[in-house]
Order: structure tokens, then C-alpha cells, then sequence
């Protein structure tokens, strides 16, 4: 039987796992990189503008939203991509949910952008 981590080892050791998905998807995912940048640009513009504490916290989370959505987005891309490229019509239906999941976090984030900074 194989010995599972336990404790602070898997701590560790999942914090590295995610270092390393988030160093993939900056690499190989132009999408998650145009989307760093946006946030690069977007958070320090959250903390200059004047709003509450609040605001600026839903300000920040909707970037983090965009980046989670566009993370679990690739991850699907690569299993399906893995499986074949053959076209599939459900391949092709995951494919096209996560991108949809995609469009509808970056909605919301200017939904909520728009909502705050302009009204």
C-alpha cells in the first residue's frame, strides 16, 4: 500500500502543485497571460481608486474570479486535448462550456467594475 502524505507534508506539497499549474498556464496559456496583465494593471487601480473597503475587496475578487475560471478552463482544454483531437461532439461541448464559463467571469467583472467605479 502506498503511503500517503499527511499533515504539513501535503501542505507543502500541494502548495507546489499549485505553483507549478499556475507556472504552466502562464506558459502555455495566452489566454491566463493576457489575463495576469489585466490584473497587474487592475489591482493597484483598485487600490487607488476611492471606494470602501468592501468595493475594493469585490473589485479584487472579480480579477481573482476571471483567473480561477481561466485556470479550470485550460485544465479541461488539457484533458480533452490528451484524450485525442479528433473532433468529439461532447470534447467539443467541454471545450466550449469552459470557454462560455470564461466569458461569463469576465462579465462579471465588468459588471461589477462598471457598477462601482461609475455608479
Amino acid at each position: 500500500m502506498i503511503e500517503k502524505n499527511r499533515g504539513f507534508a501535503r501542505v507543502i506539497k500541494a502548495t507546489f502543485y499549485s505553483y507549478k499549474g499556475i507556472i504552466a498556464a502562464y506558459r502555455y496559456e495566452a489566454a491566463f497571460r493576457q489575463e495576469v496583465a489585466f490584473a497587474v494593471f487592475l489591482i493597484p487601480l483598485a487600490f487607488w481608486l476611492d471606494v470602501s473597503k468592501l468595493e475594493r475587496i469585490v473589485l479584487i475578487s472579480t480579477i481573482f474570479v476571471v483567473l480561477i475560471v481561466e485556470l479550470l478552463n485550460s485544465g479541461i482544454e488539457s484533458v480533452v486535448d490528451r484524450v485525442g483531437y479528433e473532433h468529439h461532439e461532447l470534447a467539443g461541448r467541454a471545450k466550449d462550456m469552459g470557454s462560455a464559463a470564461v466569458s461569463l467571469s469576465l462579465f462579471l467583472l465588468l459588471f461589477v467594475w462598471i457598477g462601482i467605479v461609475f455608479f
